[in-house]
């Protein structure tokens, strides 16, 4: 699609078609959606000689379902091997090249964002120029059909139909399919994909609060030993924004416990906000005067000296 000929005459251009002709020629491949869209375009490449960039609204946010619809189907398969295949080895090529020239030098706290800020530069870059040649892509093969047609059926104007209209026109059918294989590649991102990046964060999170959590359990563990009660008017604060800290004399479903830590993970983002207002507790438990540990994340979230009793 960005390889078109911008020769004079247009590709596959048939000189000796009238004005009428061509233009019914075009109504049977182009079909009855978007028709004065496209007539309009076709008639300004016919009268200007030569092919040029026009903008394509449709191209720039959904190619490849617009390409089904059109009936574009092997270029559709084309596009998103070789074109998706361009665009991730040009994002790689970058990142690679910025990890090692510049992001050591940046904060961490900017270093996801400008990731994603590179991949979605490269991304729209291509876009913007595939919306710039859909419509002198879509010209030229309509051309190429109608000289197909022409030419296997120079005299017969019903099979000269029955040929565009086969290899033009829409298909909703495409449409549904492009739409669907978006879902399914977003299902994969968020089934397979997402998960590699987000465990390590929410491993860290985690960790995080259970550390905080545990030493202001050593802090208040001292002054119970000494004191023989629960120090709530204790300042528990923690410094980290993700971890907020508590105190509580009564904990739900323990009659035994006394005195409780409770830390609760808060303010964390897309992908693991599942993480907020998840907890850590340690109780202490009269009957054997120890400390215990509970958390209210899963078996295979909370660490295996922390988990539900």
């Amino acid at each position: 699609m960005l390889f078109i000929e911008t020769d004079s005459p247009p590709p596959f251009y048939q000189p000796k078609l009238t004005a009428t002709k061509r233009k019914q020629l075009d109504q049977w491949f182009i079909g009855q959606r978007t028709q004065n869209y496209y007539l309009k375009r076709f008639a300004e490449f016919d009268q200007q000689g030569y092919l040029s960039p026009k903008w394509h609204w449709a191209a720039f946010f959904i190619t490849f379902p617009w390409l089904l619809y059109r009936k574009r189907y092997m270029d559709a398969l084309v596009y998103s091997v070789a074109g998706w295949s361009f665009i991730q080895l040009n994002i790689a090529i970058v990142l690679v090249a910025f990890e090692f020239v510049a992001m050591s030098f940046i904060a961490d706290v900017y270093q996801m964002p400008i990731r994603f800020g590179i991949a979605a530069i490269i991304w729209l870059f291509w876009s913007f120029m595939v919306a710039r040649w859909t419509d002198a892509y879509y010209y030229r093969m309509a051309r190429r059909e109608i000289a197909d047609a022409l030419e296997d059926n120079p005299r017969d104007e019903a099979a000269q139909k029955a040929h565009l209209k086969r290899e033009g026109g829409v298909s909703l059918f495409g449409l549904g399919l492009g739409f669907g294989f978006f879902g399914f590649a977003m299902m994969v991102i968020y089934v397979q994909f997402l998960p590699i990046v987000a465990k390590p964060k929410e491993n860290e999170v985690v960790f995080d609060a259970y550390d905080i959590t545990k030493t202001a359990q050593n802090r208040v563990a001292i002054i119970y030993e000494q004191t023989g009660r629960c120090p709530t008017e204790l300042p528990v604060d923690s410094d980290n924004p993700q971890v907020r800290i508590s105190l509580s004399t009564q904990v739900e479903g323990q009659p035994s416990a006394d005195c409780a830590i409770i830390g609760t993970i808060q303010q964390v983002r897309f992908p693991i906000r599942h993480l907020n207002n998840q907890t850590f507790m340690f109780y202490h438990h009269t009957d054997t005067d120890s400390w215990r540990c509970t958390s209210s994340l899963n078996e295979k979230q909370a660490p295996p000296y922390c988990t539900n009793d």
